[in-house]
């Protein structure tokens, strides 16, 4: 597919979406989050596509909210601008990426502030380069954390933490990232893609396509139930629906006979009728 500030390459199972602006950081646009959006929907769409990767071109891997309009950057009342409310971009994209039926692994090769570390918050797992550096300076620019990540990230490094890096809005490095919790492993900048690579194809391996899209919604959403009823509801729906499925026959049979499955479901057309389940009102 052909894009103009992201690059979409298909290697196997394993689609990396790489933010391609490197002459700006791959500072953050309009484009840029339209393009990856519709990235995101062919990705799901694309039953060859088992696990998604997220990094920079260049040296970084997102400077923020490309900041040369100057002054009113953030100002939608602005001369020339059409004023009032506005959904925040960065939330735009966190929520597809929330929605997504793939496994998304960000591979965060340089400096990602603003915009570039929140949309991390809302990827699956998080590898990080030694050369990576995370800012959530949103208090320095006199804003407010958006890309969802007033929801993501306590979930993620926990309330302190991330009060301590919003309070505050500090540039902090990869190490730091990863005594936080914020990241899974912080990697050699050779090392970092192939690691990544490596871990989407545990994802994509000998395991079932719908299987893997459900249980990251159930993971997911789970997040904001205030019971584990709510949990139970759903694993004993995706027990019944899944149990009686072509794959989860294979499962079995593969294993008893000690070879690899081969999974029939696809994602494109097998996911279970009560798929997805938030959208109700209420469920048993």
């Amino acid at each position: 597919m052909d894009f103009e500030q992201i690059l979409y390459e298909k290697n196997g199972p394993v689609l990396t979406i790489t933010l391609n602006r490197p002459d700006k950081l791959n500072a953050y646009t309009a484009l840029m989050q339209a393009e990856i959006i519709k990235a995101l929907d062919a990705a799901d769409a694309d039953d060859e596509v088992r696990a998604i990767i997220f990094t920079g071109a260049g040296r970084g891997f997102c400077a923020g909210a490309d900041l040369s309009g100057g002054g009113n950057t953030f100002n939608n009342d602005a001369p020339g601008r059409d004023g009032g409310l506005k959904r925040d971009g960065g939330g735009v994209l966190t929520l597809r990426i929330f929605e997504s039926l793939k496994p998304i692994i960000s591979a965060c090769n340089g400096p990602a502030v603003g915009v570039g570390a929140t949309m991390q918050c809302a990827m699956d797992v998080r590898l990080a380069s030694e050369n990576a550096r995370y800012g959530f300076v949103f208090s320095k620019r006199a804003v407010v954390p958006e890309a969802c990540s007033s929801w993501f990230l306590p979930k993620i490094v926990g309330i302190q933490q991330a009060l301590e890096w919003t309070f505050s809005g500090r540039v902090f490095n990869a190490e730091e990232a990863l005594h936080g919790g914020l990241v899974r492993s912080v990697h050699k900048p050779a090392d970092l893609l192939p690691a990544a690579v490596d871990l989407a194809h545990e994802f994509a391996e000998s395991t079932s396509p719908v299987s893997v899209a459900l249980i990251r919604h159930m993971m997911w959403k789970m997040l904001g139930a205030d019971h584990p009823m709510q949990a139970h509801k759903i694993d004993s729906r995706g027990i019944y629906h899944r149990g009686k499925s072509a794959d989860a026959i294979e499962g079995v049979e593969s294993f008893l006979e000690k070879r690899p499955p081969v999974f029939p479901g696809k994602v494109s057309s097998d996911m279970p009728e009560y798929f997805p389940w938030w959208t109700e009102q209420t469920f048993e």
